[in-house]
């Protein structure tokens, strides 16, 4: 199984190295599947908006919603987020490479893009995917042994993509 996952502390810098990878994965031909996020921060909130570019072209979907100045619970719209997941399975055929951009709270309650992930380590693809802190315990328990954690550099990880892709890791 060619599964592996990045994680950094502090919020949006997994987004970040995630999308750079994506980026350079990109620039080297490999024909990805999956998400990646961007955080608009906004000076009138405590949230932030977030954004998932569906891989490799788009298009990109707002997955927060406005609740307010005031508001501390959960704003993911889970209606937003299930429009991406159709949409990278649609993707998956044609991919090398399947990232996801985080393994988060409805990914921990086997939702989400779970079931996008299965079926891509079904047909042998490669799969990145950022986790966070709070979310690494599911995420471990949901990947087994099968699992390797990267550095937190985006070549290297660009390179085991490629590696995993080209059959040098199994």
């Amino acid at each position: 199984m060619k599964l592996a996952y990045v994680t950094l502390q502090g919020r949006g810098r997994t987004d970040a190295l995630i999308a750079e990878v994506a980026a350079l994965l990109a620039a080297d031909g490999v024909r990805l599947a999956g998400t990646v996020q961007s955080n608009i921060e906004r000076p009138d909130r405590r949230k932030c908006d977030m954004d998932l570019v569906v891989l490799p072209d788009g298009p990109t979907v707002r997955i927060s919603e406005d609740r307010g100045a005031l508001a501390r619970g959960c704003i993911l719209d889970s209606g937003a987020l299930e429009q991406t997941v159709v949409a990278v399975q649609q993707r998956l055929a044609g991919a090398d490479v399947l990232i996801v951009n985080k393994f988060g709270k409805r990914e921990a309650e086997g939702r989400g893009l779970v079931p996008v992930i299965a079926e891509a380590l079904e047909m042998g693809l490669p799969v990145l995917i950022g986790v966070n802190g709070l979310n690494l315990a599911a995420f471990l328990a949901f990947a087994g042994e099968y699992v390797a954690p990267l550095s937190a550099e985006p070549v290297i990880v660009a390179d085991w993509c490629k590696a995993a892709f080209s059959q040098e890791i199994v």
